[in-house]
């Protein structure tokens, strides 16, 4: 059902470009168990479900004449597969899979219901991305291709979706594509992000050490052992930020390779 914040005695809030109804008028629907679609107040979904382990409220659309489909992004941090309906996300399910904050994700898994105030008509929207934070908090996000203005439509419904996140400690953002040379390099590094990676052929260790002090990428490769061994270790330690290099500028037999934060992070973990 549709909560009527004139007849609940909720008041609407200012938002960005109109009126927005209060976090507590508006509806989540999503999937339950089997399927079946059950739909909740927001406030209370927002607490007891946890969204990065459903699957899409509804399907991506085929779009006759685009080049770019629905396809499936192997996530690393889910250790399954994750849906997405356009390049644009792909990239953007892609960055969030080497943040070592996200805990969990997944596509489109809740709509958003409420009644506009102006005009009392009923509106939804899906979000193409949900993360997990590993504090607990939560990101809802949409994916547009360019980093251009939102439509009117959208416009309207992103301030509905960041005063209801906010309500609820999420945040609700629309992320605008990577730096090209950036994303070119994080989809290279992508490659190799599978855990199999990690300690292949027991090169680990070797490859840490060989960049204990900022090092080349190809000197501290050939230091750490045979080349074409090391370099997918490498390139996962860059993925998992256990080692960092300077992804703004081409990767390359150059770049400087440094221990990342997640190395400390490890080493403080295995300290307790």
């Amino acid at each position: 059902m549709i909560i009527d914040s004139s007849q609940d005695g909720l008041s609407a809030v200012a938002g960005r470009s109109s009126r927005v109804p209060e976090p507590g008028a508006v509806e989540a629907e999503f999937a339950g168990a089997g399927g079946t679609l059950v739909q909740r107040r927001w406030v209370e979904a927002a607490v007891a479900v946890r969204f990065e382990q459903l699957q899409p409220v509804a399907a991506f659309p085929v779009v006759p004449g685009r080049r770019w489909g629905p396809g499936w992004w192997w996530s690393a941090t889910a250790n399954g597969h994750v849906p997405h309906g356009s390049q644009a996300m792909c990239t953007q399910l892609m960055l969030l899979d080497r943040d070592p904050k996200v805990v969990g994700l997944s596509a489109r898994p809740v709509k958003l219901i409420w009644r506009d105030p102006g005009s009392r008509k009923v509106l939804t929207w899906v979000s193409q991305v949900f993360a997990r934070y590993a504090d607990g908090s939560a990101l809802l996000a949409d994916c547009p291709a360019t980093a251009g203005p939102a439509g009117q439509r959208a416009e309207r419904a992103a301030a509905v979706l960041e005063s209801a996140c906010a309500a609820v400690g999420f945040t609700y953002r629309r992320l605008a594509p990577p730096e090209r040379v950036f994303g070119a390099n994080v989809r290279w590094l992508a490659g190799y992000r599978h855990p199999r990676y990690r300690d292949a052929g027991g090169l680990e260790q070797a490859v840490l050490e060989a960049f204990a002090a900022p090092r080349p990428l190809m000197a501290g490769t050939a230091a750490a052992g045979e080349v074409l061994s090391a370099l997918p270790v490498l390139y996962h330690a860059l993925w998992s930020g256990r080692l960092a290099a300077d992804l703004s500028r081409p990767l390359g037999e150059h770049t400087m390779v440094w221990p990342g934060a997640a190395a400390g992070v490890e080493r403080e973990q295995q300290a307790r």
